[in-house]
């Protein structure tokens, strides 16, 4: 299970990095981040492990941003504003989950964090 995002009172862990690889090894299906050719299991099972965990923490980060756009997009003052079902079919979302993260993407606008507030996954 995924350990939960590091809110704005907490310092943010900083992941493994995920490092771009070459176009060539990139279009080979096996290649994945050169852990095809780790031979030892535990570097291998140490690599994979922070791969993971930088993928999660992107994954993370990446759900925040989108939050914070589509409260950006729904924002009332917006004489463009798009309603929950335009978003939805924007980011290819249902419409109660495009309401969910337009609310937790004003959460995050206003800092508000705490026990009482929810992650809409």
């Amino acid at each position: 299970m995924a350990e939960p995002t590091p809110r704005r009172n907490e310092p943010r862990l900083r992941p493994a990095p995920l490092l771009f690889e070459p176009a060539q090894a990139a279009s080979d299906p096996e290649h994945f981040f050169d852990l095809e050719s780790i031979d030892d299991p535990q570097a291998l099972l140490a690599r994979a492990t922070e791969l993971t965990q930088a993928f999660r923490a992107a994954t993370d980060r990446a759900m925040e941003f989108q939050a914070i756009a589509a409260a950006q997009l729904a924002d009332p003052r917006r004489f463009d504003r798009l309603t929950p079902a335009d978003i939805a079919a924007q980011a290819e979302w249902t419409e109660d989950y495009a309401k969910k993260m337009v609310e937790f993407g004003r959460d995050l606008m206003r800092g508000v964090e705490g026990p009482g507030h929810v992650d809409p996954v």
